[in-house]
């Protein structure tokens, strides 16, 4: 050879040694050190230079080549095909002449939508402790099992798995789903699950499907930020239904029967933001009442899995009506990066879902659903929370600990058994964003009552997530928080049945 190429291989790496080349060679090509037309040495030279098998180079020769890198005529040798230089600079194009004020739908400027959007801003500097955001963290993530389950995907499906998906999903993960349901007591047929890109697609489908503009709409009076959103943009006329101890008050259900109302969203196992759960009782009420006003009922388990406690919830709303629409994803208790979720769903009603996200998606990636399918199928879920769900129950613990030690005396809450979210209830005349405001110059992020709320007559609280910090970050986040608190003066405490409500 009459020059060293630079290419060194680590006989104690991590890749094969062909991918190790590969990869080198690719860089030398984008890098311009291989131009286009660039002669790369015979085989068996290079071979020879590396010290490695000759199979080693016709193997990563044969992958640049399928690749587009690379082109080989047999006789000549094999060149690098690949023209990286770069083009000049485009100039900015000239701009401000549309009046995109006036062109923007009056939809886009909702205030729930802005207000979304104020409370989604992150603190100064980079020590600020995060008890907004709602999934796992890094150390949490299965990112080896991903791994080898999207190389048996690879190996197994090739290009198979690299095409667009039909809009019901892929067969095995739904098959997979249904018995991963029928182990939590949720009843199912593979026909009636339909797959989606992550729940919030599936609020999405359903707001499509039953929303049209001016229609009423029923959610608990504290509820998940984007559905609200979601719905909003839909055009639904948003009536919140408050709740007492066991759940969405009949009462009030009761004299909203003739409304119209096209669905009632709730999410009975933990509510986003307050973690209350609906009591097995009020459940089966809940059913009978949608059957006597045809209100359907949106059951949203985003938390499924999650169970803090010792004992399961009561029986899924789906369980006790098939006219539920029942949702779940598996970005809380997995991977937030799949963007998988489901819908189980009314069968006269999911041609409807299918036609309409054909329309709006061509397909949740088919190449994850695939991942996913294959994670479930090895039974890589069950080991999986087997690791996570103790962890959750220590950071919950630690921050609940820390909350005690920093808090203001008075203030209660009640212990979160199920979900990744506490709630703390803010005493009468404390404003959540003031509370906001103090505790992000205090270096603490919160998630203030105003961002869930339909009405701004709402329970007063703040939502705390407990998943993505370490416990002695959560230490330290309660503590900036009680400062915060403090520091806002002594408020008027609650009354005394709302305390004891919210009791430990």
């Amino acid at each position: 050879m009459e020059r060293s190429t630079g290419i060194s291989l680590s006989k104690t790496g991590i890749e094969p040694l062909y991918k190790q080349l590969f990869d080198q060679i690719v860089a030398r090509i984008l890098s311009r050190a291989f131009p286009a037309g660039y002669r790369l040495p015979p085989t068996r030279l290079l071979a020879t230079e590396l010290r490695t098998n000759r199979n080693t180079v016709v193997r990563a020769y044969a992958d640049l080549e399928a690749a587009g890198f690379v082109a080989s005529t047999v006789g000549r040798g094999t060149f690098v095909a690949l023209d990286v230089a770069s083009a000049p600079p485009a100039a900015d194009p000239a701009g401000g002449g549309l009046p995109w004020a006036s062109l923007v739908a009056s939809s886009s400027k909702l205030e729930v939508l802005r207000r979304s959007q104020r409370f989604s801003r992150g603190g100064p500097g980079r020590d600020v402790v995060n008890l907004t955001q709602m999934q796992p963290p890094a150390d949490l993530l299965p990112d080896r099992l991903i791994r080898r389950c999207l190389d048996h995907v690879m190996q197994t499906q090739g290009s198979r798995a690299l095409g667009y998906a039909t809009p019901e999903g892929l067969p095995s993960l739904r098959q997979l789903i249904v018995a991963d349901l029928a182990r939590q007591g949720v009843p199912a047929h593979a026909d009636d699950v339909l797959i989606t890109t992550g729940s919030q697609q599936g609020i999405d489908l359903v707001a499509r499907a039953l929303i049209a503009p001016g229609d009423t709409f029923l959610v608990d009076a504290a509820t998940y930020a984007g559905a609200i959103n979601v719905f909003s943009l839909a055009g639904a006329r948003l009536v919140p239904v408050a709740s007492d101890a066991e759940g969405p008050e009949m009462a009030a259900l009761e004299r909203l029967t003739r409304v119209g109302a096209k669905g009632f969203y709730l999410m009975p196992n933990c509510n986003n933001p307050t973690g209350a759960e609906i009591s097995a009782a009020r459940r089966k009420s809940l059913v009978a009442w949608s059957r006597r006003a045809c209100v359907p009922l949106i059951e949203d388990d985003y938390g499924s899995d999650l169970w803090l406690g010792e004992t399961a919830p009561p029986p899924a709303l789906r369980a006790l009506n098939g006219d539920v629409i029942y949702m779940s994803t598996f970005s809380k208790k997995l991977v937030p990066a799949l963007r998988i979720g489901f819908i189980v769903c009314p069968r006269k009603l999911r041609p409807v879902l299918v036609g309409i996200k054909r329309t709006v998606e061509l397909g949740t990636s088919l190449l994850l659903q695939y991942v996913l399918a294959e994670f479930l199928e090895r039974g890589y879920l069950r080991a999986h929370l087997n690791k996570t769900l103790p962890e959750y129950r220590l950071r919950r613990n630690a921050l609940e600990q820390a909350l005690m030690r920093h808090l203001p005396p008075g203030m209660k809450w009640r212990r979160p058994e199920r979900g990744l979210v506490l709630w703390l209830p803010l005493p009468l005349g404390v404003d959540s964003e003031s509370v906001f405001e103090e505790a992000l110059r205090r270096g603490v992020l919160v998630g203030p009552s105003a961002l869930y709320e339909v009405e701004t007559r709402a329970e007063r609280g703040l939502r705390l997530t407990f998943c993505a910090e370490p416990a002695e970050r959560l230490a330290l986040g309660a503590r900036r928080l009680g400062e915060a608190l403090r520091a806002m003066g002594k408020p008027q405490r609650r009354p005394r049945e709302a305390v004891e409500l919210q009791a430990v």
